[in-house]
């Protein structure tokens, strides 16, 4: 069983009354931190439950120590995914407004906790589900405690000091999720310093996306991400964003093109120019 897996719209409309189903909304946004909890509050999918970036899907920030969404503690990460009725057997089902990113951090921490079956995206979020003419609910989800179960497997993890060890490692195939302009260094929105980890490549989230914000078939993100492999094995793979979110996304979607699950920087652009030791590049 694939570890990346997307539902449709119909297919969720016809399975939303599956026995011990778990939908979970993860909207967000950078620029408004309730935006998604708002959001909700105004309608989402039956039965859906609310996960917020900041205070489910992330731990506290420690100024100068931690990126902008560090990992939560796992034992903390396992009491929120029981409260949402998860079980170690439950299918899961992740959305967002539609690009998935959000969706994306929480399937990879399920991953990361060793849920690696059943764990779904809708392709194409909320946009894709209302496009298709289903409705949203004002009902709040009733739920019973879950017993999952997971353990953290930090094999899927690297840390700073890690991965500064292995820059220049000619086997390191290191992939930067934003887009182009912050990558190079032109601009930056959110961090206090513009650039890129040295040796990183650019692979910008969104370009796993066609037009319509539904992800690419397998088959062409299969020969993008060759492209940034440039033949060097995907084993070695690291991803890492701003802060450890859309890196999930390219995670996700080399997931869905058959490789295996690559290592995430969880820090990412935000913990890493925390100390000035650590190189900066810019342009390509």
């Amino acid at each position: 069983m694939p570890v990346a897996q997307l539902i449709s719209p119909q297919a969720l409309n016809e399975r939303q009354a599956q026995p011990g189903l778990v939908i979970l909304d993860c909207r967000f946004a950078l620029e408004d931190p309730d935006y998604g909890r708002s959001s909700y509050a105004e309608g989402h999918i039956a039965g859906a439950q609310f996960a917020d970036l900041e205070r489910d899907l992330s731990g506290p920030v420690i100024k100068g120590v931690t990126g902008r969404h560090p990992l939560p503690k796992p034992d903390f990460l396992l009491e929120r995914l029981r409260a949402w009725g998860i079980n170690d057997d439950s299918d899961v089902v992740l959305y967002d407004d539609g690009p998935g990113a959000f969706a994306a951090r929480a399937w990879w921490l399920l991953a990361w906790l060793g849920k690696r079956d059943g764990v779904f995206l809708l392709d194409g979020g909320l946009k894709a589900w209302q496009a298709a003419g289903f409705p949203l609910s004002l009902d709040a989800s009733v739920t019973q405690l879950g017993t999952f179960n997971g353990k953290p497997d930090n094999s899927v993890l690297l840390s700073a000091e890690q991965l500064q060890e292995r820059l220049g490692e000619p086997g390191l195939t290191l992939i930067d999720a934003r887009a182009m302009p912050r990558f190079r260094g032109e601009v930056e929105p959110l961090d206090p310093v513009a650039g890129h980890i040295p040796g990183a490549q650019c692979a910008a989230f969104a370009e796993n996306l066609d037009s319509t914000g539904r992800f690419l078939p397998a088959e062409q993100l299969k020969q993008r991400f060759a492209e940034q492999l440039a033949g060097r094995s995907p084993e070695e793979l690291v991803a890492y964003c701003g802060s450890g979110v859309t890196a999930c996304h390219n995670l996700f979607a080399l997931g869905l093109a058959g490789y295996p699950l690559g290592k995430l920087y969880a820090g990412s652009w935000s913990e890493w120019i925390n100390d000035p030791a650590r190189g900066v590049a810019t342009g390509d």
